[in-house]
């Protein structure tokens, strides 16, 4: 999964949501300086992950994509399921995703003092372009897939994967619907304890 569903299943919990947010710029060894409460979000996002990349939905989303993609399959699917998510947010959230994106944007900015300075740098582009709601339309997507291609270090074709997502939306759909309601009560039992 991607931004927007790791920030949504930290069901606004801050340091959840911290903890979700600057977990690929942490090192698994690296994460001791850090509070209880930001450190069972980091592990919550890699919780997830692990629960994502097993899942055979998931496996079968990137099966789709693997041929052209190869390895990028992995990545190209937790973008078109943030995609999914955003498009179909009145069915997961009351509130409505501008409002969501909002909050989170403020809540993250609130504590870059305790981010490393990558995630800094991320927020602020993320902000600046909005990209949890811009990943509801297609156009969001494909300049979000196309600076992925540029910033990888090899030919991604990443920059055409908008056109694919669009081709095969229903089948995306299909098998993010059933996945992502496993995921929700997957990660209710990180939130619980928190609340």
């Amino acid at each position: 999964m991607n931004h927007l569903a790791h920030l949504f299943l930290s069901q606004r919990d801050t340091n959840l949501m911290v903890g979700n947010f600057i977990a690929d710029h942490i090192k698994a060894n690296k994460i001791e300086p850090y509070s209880e409460e930001i450190r069972n979000g980091i592990m919550m996002h890699r919780a997830i992950d692990h629960f994502t990349d097993t899942h055979p939905l998931v496996k079968k989303s990137k099966s789709r994509l693997f041929p052209k993609y190869r390895h990028y399959a992995a990545v190209l699917v937790d973008m078109f399921y943030d995609h999914i998510l955003a498009k179909n947010w009145e069915t997961y959230s009351p509130i409505s995703l501008e409002s969501f994106s909002k909050s989170a944007y403020f809540v993250l900015k609130s504590r870059t003092s305790e981010m490393p300075h990558r995630s800094v740098m991320i927020l602020d582009y993320m902000s600046k372009q909005d990209w949890l709601t811009s990943y509801g339309r297609i156009e969001g997507m494909t300049k979000a897939l196309t600076g992925i291609a540029h910033r990888a270090k090899f030919n991604s074709k990443m920059e055409e994967a908008a056109i694919d997502l669009e081709r095969d939306f229903k089948l995306y759909e299909a098998e993010f619907t059933p996945f992502f309601k496993e995921l929700f009560e997957f990660a209710m039992d990180w939130v619980a304890p928190a609340k």
